[in-house]
């Protein structure tokens, strides 16, 4: 994963964690992609105070996510979930001509829905 993609991942997973300043600055850096100047005069601070606050902001997120492994356990999950749904997809064909073993798949993709669905809110 791209480092910037990852460090808003993580931002996702863990920013509740940092500081409301430190969150903002980091936000501003990854997600609205504003360079470490434009950051300082927004918040009136000087680069290098910006600088120090979103490298210490990408520490925390990492030791976090190596503590925890939240968002790697959500990718493993999801990731799950897409096989599953695909492998039960290569059945249709085959389950369309018992009834039962269509309920049975029919359930299947019903529950992966609902993991999906529970693992984004």
């Amino acid at each position: 994963m791209a480092k910037n993609l990852e460090s808003s991942f993580l931002l996702d997973f863990y920013g509740s964690l940092l500081g409301e300043k430190q969150r903002r600055l980091f936000a501003q850096y990854y997600d609205d992609d504003l360079s470490l100047s434009e950051i300082a005069d927004l918040e009136g601070m000087t680069r290098q105070g910006v600088r120090d606050a979103v490298k210490r902001a990408e520490h925390q997120l990492g030791e976090m996510e190596a503590k925890l492994g939240l968002a790697r356990r959500f990718q493993q999950v999801q990731q799950g979930l897409l096989e599953i749904r695909q492998c039960a997809k290569g059945l249709e064909a085959v389950c369309g001509q018992d009834p039962e073993a269509a309920q049975t798949l029919d359930r299947l993709l019903s529950i992966v829905d609902q993991l999906e669905k529970t693992e984004t809110e």
